[in-house]
């Protein structure tokens, strides 16, 4: 099985050229939105863990 690499980056190159890129307006739309919603998430988990263990500290009296 022989390989020629000419070949191959040709053929690289061709499928890359069929690819379609986002713009950059939709580029960062997109990043934004995960940052927003990775922000959220850590929030909600956040909230979360204190009502968890402020329910935990509560129920065996350890802590304040």
């Amino acid at each position: 099985m022989a390989v020629n690499p000419v070949k191959f980056l040709r053929e690289v190159r061709g499928e890359v050229a069929k690819v379609t890129w986002p713009a950059r307006r939709e580029t960062m739309v997109t990043t934004g939105l995960v940052f927003a919603m990775a922000a959220l998430a850590a929030a909600f988990f956040f909230v979360l863990d204190q009502i968890v263990g402020l329910g935990v500290r509560s129920l065996f009296g350890t802590g304040i």
